[in-house]
């Protein structure tokens, strides 16, 4: 199903009851963050806000539930669009030996070549109305959150094309607004953007820019798409709407965009231009990315629709509008990975507490010894997928929508010693927690239940490992009632001594110990850090006097955060760790290995850990603004108060600035 403007999709949500219209002016700086935060963490509608001291309405959360992510994709359910486009895949990479099994892919051929988007010469709609003086300021364009930068458009679709080969890439980079017509350009090095940057930037030319806004939301999701960049994004958009796109000429440019979106914004980048210092912006990471140089966006012409709908989104700490971006593009795309990289993958899962890149799930059909190992491989050598942190493979009896049946299955089928695996490569430039801009490691753990020859090198090993050590005598409320003496690999009984552990270390401030009654051999620790090497020299001493018993892994976080929230523990230990520097095995007094894994998701400080970097605070709201907004709940029309989410989150943001110090 198509869209014929963003309006069109909005008649379509109301209709549905997936929107509510807020007529009381809310400011575009901070008041629309506030209100969406609340409702888009409480599952809430989309909101159209209709009074924003502009002469346009914002429309925000419009993807913020499957139903309405399925909605803007026009499509019943994300899982069959995804076989629906693996279908057509293998219809044309499958063998045709003959001449008739070549004559049977004509239809497919026939319905693809409907879906190319097709230039139009007339003047189209986003066209209607031609700012006479280009001017940003004009439009309703978000500031997020008090330690931002300045405003910011955080939904555009970003035009350019390759100067040598003529390949368009549409993107999503957010740009931050300097002036009536200069903003930044987001574009990551990684990116299809960036790579044309810097083809001009060789060629001596300045590189045409075109941004959209609105219309169909086919094409906003197609501006995320983990596309290869040799393959149109307006292409899939067809695939989606089941209709082509009609691409109309810019006014002031030769680049072509679709013919009707709701506003189109025109201009260049010059690459001999010196850099401007964008940011901060409080990112989808739920972490501040701190100011850095990008290029200057020059705009040229301003072109609209005569009822122009201006759309929004806000990102931080999750869940938020875009986890449900996320899970459309693990849906969709899960059936062509399938198809050309992992035909052993049975399904994905990306946590929307893995903020997309952080953590990934898989499970596959296990047909040989390592075979977790190659699937890990694979997959991070797939796109986007380099930007993973942190990969778990299963065997394909798990669900991995059941987030502890997962962790069980982890705890159960892995061996620390042997089944965790380290690399380094590429990391997202919003990890914050890499020693190295864009360059940090990876974790894998192959969960997968084990063939003989892995598990007789895992019990050899782990065996050699134990040999010179065994564990002091230590009373506790889940002794086995033995002697106390070793580790039994293949049948753990693993407890933690809270009591006397936190009588020991002060500094130690909570202790989660509730996922062992649930069969994960796992406990959250919550410390102060105050002194050097601190979270190694203490797991050392948990494990070293029996405080910590036959426990596969710990994780420690900082004081203040919420150790019973599971998705907020993966959210913040995600982001916080880089797995080769932060996680590793605590050692007996004379030198050796215990068997169990040690995870440091606190923060890292030049003090206390020689990090070198700025580390980025945590997004929240400001006092007065949360106030203001608890004060007026009543006129917007949402029913009864919800409290700011950043309440919860106040003791963890340690400055007012973008920078935590």
């Amino acid at each position: 199903m198509s869209f014929k403007s963003l309006s069109d999709f909005v008649t379509a949500l109301e209709s549905a009851g997936e929107l509510t219209r807020i007529r009381e002016f809310v400011s575009p700086h901070l008041e629309i963050t506030e209100i969406t935060d609340r409702v888009s963490k409480n599952n809430g509608k989309a909101l159209l806000f209709e009074n924003t001291g502009t002469a346009f309405p914002v429309l925000i959360n419009a993807f913020g539930s499957e139903r309405r992510m399925c909605m803007a994709l026009g499509v019943d359910n994300l899982d069959a669009a995804g076989e629906e486009l693996g279908a057509i895949l293998k219809e044309f990479l499958g063998p045709k030996e003959s001449f008739f099994e070549k004559l049977k892919i004509l239809p497919a051929l026939k319905e693809i070549a409907s879906w190319l988007p097709v230039s139009v010469k007339k003047r189209a709609v986003c066209q209607e109305v031609v700012m006479e003086t280009p001017d940003l300021t004009k439009l309703p364009v978000l500031t997020c959150w008090p330690a931002d930068g300045g405003p910011f458009i955080t939904l555009p679709v970003v035009h350019t094309v390759d100067p040598v080969t003529g390949i368009r890439n549409q993107g999503m980079y957010r740009m931050q607004v300097f002036g009536p017509a200069l903003t930044g350009m987001h574009w990551h090095r990684h990116k299809g953007s960036a790579h044309h940057f810097s083809k001009y930037k060789e060629l001596g030319k300045k590189m045409p820019v075109s941004v959209t806004l609105g219309g169909d939301p086919a094409y906003t999701y197609c501006a995320t798409a983990p596309l290869p960049e040799n393959l149109d994004e307006y292409m899939l958009a067809g695939f989606l709407r089941k209709k082509r796109v009609e691409l109309v000429k810019c006014l002031t440019n030769d680049l072509e965009v679709p013919s009707d979106v709701d506003f189109v914004i025109e201009g260049y980048v010059d690459p001999e231009e010196e850099f401007i210092l964008e940011g901060p912006f409080g990112d989808h990471t739920g972490f501040y990315s701190l100011a850095d140089s990008y290029p200057r966006f020059h705009v040229t012409c301003i072109t609209r629709r005569k009822e122009a709908i201006y759309p929004a989104t806000i990102v931080g700490i999750p869940p938020m509008e875009d986890g449900w971006m996320g899970k459309a593009t693990e849906r969709l795309f899960l059936f062509p990975m399938k198809l050309v990289t992992v035909p052993e993958m049975r399904d994905i899962n990306m946590p929307v507490a893995g903020v997309f890149h952080n953590i990934v799930l898989t499970k596959i059909e296990k047909l040989f010894p390592g075979h977790g190992m190659k699937v890990m491989t694979s997959l991070w050598g797939a796109g986007q997928m380099m930007f993973n942190k942190i990969m778990v493979v299963v065997s394909e009896d798990v669900d991995l929508n059941d987030y502890r049946a997962v962790a069980r299955e982890v705890t159960k089928r892995t061996d620390p010693l042997q089944d965790i695996h380290f690399i380094k490569g590429p990391v997202d430039i919003l990890d914050h927690s890499s020693s190295h801009f864009s360059y940090g490691s990876k974790m894998g753990i192959d969960a997968t239940v084990k063939w003989p020859e892995e598990s007789e090198e895992a019990s050899t090993d782990f065996g050699k490992r134990i040999l010179n050590y065994t564990l002091p005598l230590h009373p506790s409320p889940a002794s086995r009632g033995g002697d106390g003496g070793g580790v039994n690999f293949l049948d753990p009984l693993p407890n933690i001594d809270t009591q006397l552990l936190m009588e020991k270390f002060p500094e130690v401030e909570a202790v989660n110990e509730t996922f062992l009654a649930d069969g994960i051999s796992l406990a959250v620790v919550s410390v102060k850090k105050n002194r050097a090497n601190h979270i190694r020299e203490i797991s050392n001493q948990f494990f070293r006097q029996g405080l910590v018993r036959d426990l596969k892994f710990i994780l420690f976080l900082d004081h203040g955060i919420d150790l019973q929230s599971p998705s907020d523990i993966a959210w913040i230990a995600a982001n916080n760790m880089d797995p080769v520097r932060d996680c590793f095995h605590p050692v007996t007094e004379n030198g050796n290995q215990f068997p169990f894994l040690v995870l440091d998701g606190t923060r890292k400080t030049k003090e206390y850990d020689g990090f070198k970097r700025d580390w980025p605070n945590i997004i929240g709201m400001d006092e007065a603004t949360i106030r203001r907004i608890d004060e007026n709940w009543e006129k917007f029309g949402l029913g009864s108060l919800v409290p700011s989410p950043s309440i919860k989150y106040r003791s963890l943001i340690l400055s007012k600035g973008a920078v935590s110090e």
